[in-house]
């Protein structure tokens, strides 16, 4: 037995879900791809699709917030143009994230401390964030962020929603302005995975009730590490590995979409 969920937003979002024996889930697939033909079919496996979620581990930039961060910071300095160009090829896989990370960073040398803070107030949370965190704490269930991003940024979003584990690059300040260095270890693909498995270990948590959502190649490993992976708006090298993609732009899908629990 399996969940299936679809998930549209044809007219505003919709899932419809429910539990379907192995010899029904064939005729149930078939009929809901032809009823929701541009909606996205998860088949969630038990126990996740049934008792739901222990512990949600998302990435940050272009999943939980709708921006790049390295972007707006490098915005302060100029260089965004070529910030991003780099960012889109590292998120398709095409370049080692370490390594572009390094080469982005050097972009931000000179620019002020105080634009951390800045661009922290700035971003936008993905449409439908503040529903999951809220219907994932109701439920108990952890959450972590994980992110390629900047510590100093990401943790002002997640306190905001009362988040606290919280795993990100951080960035050398001296005099007041960023040297264009990364402090401490690099938050790359294999980093998000062993902080998923860290908290499986450290909580005795199920790994079959695990889920991690991100969008971009150095989120494979994480995705492949949980129960059950998300591709959200992802790049084809994510969507590819994934156990499912959402291609809705809302995050507030994704508990129902696992659980059965109505809009």
């Amino acid at each position: 037995m399996d969940r299936l969920s679809i998930i549209t937003d044809d007219d505003g979002l919709f899932v419809r879900s429910d539990l379907f024996d192995e010899d029904e889930q064939h005729i149930v697939a078939r009929e809901l791809r032809e009823q929701h033909p541009d909606g996205d079919l998860w088949t969630v496996p038990l126990p996740l699709g049934l008792l739901g979620p222990e512990l949600v581990v998302m990435d940050v930039d272009s999943t939980f917030i709708n921006e790049e961060v390295i972007e707006k910071l490098a915005a302060h300095a100029g260089r965004e143009a070529q910030v991003r160009a780099v960012t889109e090829r590292a998120m398709a896989g095409e370049l080692d994230f370490a390594e572009s990370l390094i080469h982005r960073v050097e972009q931000l040398a000179g620019v002020p401390a105080s634009a951390l803070d800045e661009v922290a107030a700035a971003v936008t949370l993905t449409p439908g964030v503040e529903t999951l965190v809220a219907n994932l704490h109701a439920a108990d269930c952890r959450i972590a962020l994980v992110s390629g991003g900047f510590t100093a940024v990401v943790q002002q979003i997640a306190g905001s929603l009362g988040i606290d584990d919280v795993t990100a690059n951080g960035l050398e300040i001296a005099e007041g302005v960023l040297t264009g260095k990364v402090s401490g270890p690099i938050v790359d693909r294999q980093a998000k995975a062993n902080r998923l498995l860290e908290i499986v270990e450290a909580e005795g948590l199920d790994t079959a009730r695990t889920v991690a959502i991100g969008d971009g190649a150095n989120d494979i490993d994480m995705i492949e590490a949980a129960g059950f992976g998300i591709a959200f708006c992802a790049k084809p090298a994510l969507i590819e590995r994934a156990d499912a993609q959402l291609r809705t732009r809302r995050l507030d899908a994704v508990y129902p979409g696992l659980t059965g629990m109505s809009l």
